[in-house]
């Protein structure tokens, strides 16, 4: 018995145990699992911040103003509000009543002179200049058939003149030959006077034509449309207000210029071509160079004011017509003191848009999209502007309020305040 117990016991520690094995597979398949997961998060991980490093960063911006603009060369003598107006505005109409078969505006449209803006039913124009030339070929005809008549005529007298030498006939048939070419030749000159009457009416008929396309009297810029499609317009007021005196509102904006009230008590400040500073109150930080055109030469006894008109040294499509304006009149330089004083030159641009780096000055100029880190030298300030000497030209995007992580080809991307 013992050497059986013996044998078995040596046959169960020969035995595989296929126990362990199985745990392992298991515990190998949990660590290739959370291996996997492991590296998936990594690969988000490393896309998300990929793609938060190529996202255009928002930025705030402001164009460089330059120096002359900004009125550095003189200390303002009188500051007076007004409005921005155009010299050249006009409600462009037919001149003619007629309905509306076309309305080819719309407000905002560029429109170049002579640009037909709309057409107006011309169905009777047209029968009227069909009748006028019909009535042209009718009298030039006539006429053909009087000088051909005249021709006859002067034959005739030819002929009896030859035959009276002759006695073949008598002296009162040559006079009657002879009143008849001079009466066909009075019938001639008045049928000559038909024809140009009639065409005189043909050229009206063609003006009445005209008439009903509408057309720009001026390029500029559409800021109105008065009429629509199947209305009566008319360049006269009636109908009882159904009847459009004008298809819309042309402006030149070219044109464009400011008109103030100054308080008489301190006109004798103001002079013609004096430098002035202007400020738009839908753009604070941007001073328009402007000059006084002219001093209106009469007061407004209930305000007790005087009109000057003031003309804008830069055009841009920001300044629109009926803007409110404050502008600020310089004091003008003696000729020795502004040949002494030196030219300023440089840009303006806001204390936000400055940054130090170490020791050096720079800002961040919005080109093609990116941060342009520019190192700067800077100026005077005036206010809450400080004068950048080099590093950044008049015209050019400037970042104001830039991130801390702003860095030199970031991508940006421009936002309004």
């Amino acid at each position: 018995m013992s050497s059986e117990t013996d044998k078995k016991a040596l046959l169960g520690q020969l035995r595989i145990d296929r126990s362990e094995p199985a745990v392992s597979a298991a515990a190998a398949r949990t660590r290739w699992l959370i291996g996997g997961l492991v590296l998936l998060v990594a690969v988000l991980a490393g896309a998300w911040f990929m793609l938060a490093a190529h996202a255009a960063l928002p930025v705030h911006t402001v164009v460089a103003q330059p120096l002359a603009a900004s009125g550095s060369g003189g200390a303002s003598v009188l500051d007076a509000t007004g409005y921005v107006t155009a010299r050249r505005e006009a409600t462009v109409s037919a001149q003619i009543t007629g309905t509306l078969t076309a309305v080819l505006i719309e407000e905002g449209d560029h429109v170049k002179e002579g640009q037909v803006l709309g057409r107006l039913d011309d169905t009777a124009q047209r029968a009227a200049l069909a009748q006028a030339v019909a009535a042209l070929h009718s009298a030039q005809a006539l006429q053909v058939q009087d000088r051909a008549q005249l021709a006859q005529n002067q034959r005739d007298v030819q002929r009896d003149e030859d035959l009276v030498d002759r006695k073949l006939v008598s002296q009162q048939a040559v006079e009657q030959a002879r009143t008849q070419v001079e009466t066909q030749s009075a019938l001639l000159e008045s049928q000559r006077r038909q024809v140009e009457l009639a065409a005189a009416n043909v050229r009206s008929a063609q003006v009445q034509l005209d008439y009903c396309t509408v057309r720009a009297p001026f390029t500029g810029v559409v800021i109105a449309k008065a009429a629509q499609l199947g209305e009566i317009v008319s360049p006269f007021s009636a109908g009882g207000g159904f009847t459009r005196t004008g298809i819309g509102t042309l402006v030149d904006m070219d044109s464009l210029e400011i008109e103030v009230d100054v308080n008489e008590a301190y006109i004798n400040r103001v002079q013609p071509d004096q430098k002035v500073e202007s400020v738009l109150n839908a753009y604070p930080d941007w001073r328009i160079p402007s000059h006084v055109i002219a001093i209106i030469p009469t007061a407004d006894r209930s305000k007790a004011t005087v009109k000057v008109r003031i003309g804008l040294d830069l055009k841009d499509p920001r300044i629109v017509p009926d803007m409110g304006v404050r502008v600020s009149f310089l004091e003008e330089h003696k000729p020795g003191e502004a040949s002494a004083a030196p030219r300023p030159h440089g840009v303006l641009l806001p204390a936000a848009a400055l940054r130090k780096d170490g020791d050096m000055d720079v800002v961040f100029v919005l080109q093609d999209g990116k941060a342009q880190r520019r190192p700067v030298t800077l100026g005077g300030s005036s206010g809450e502007l400080r004068q950048v000497l080099t590093g950044v030209s008049a015209g050019e995007t400037v970042i104001v309020d830039a991130p801390a992580g702003l860095k030199d080809l970031t991508a940006v991307k421009e936002t309004k305040s």
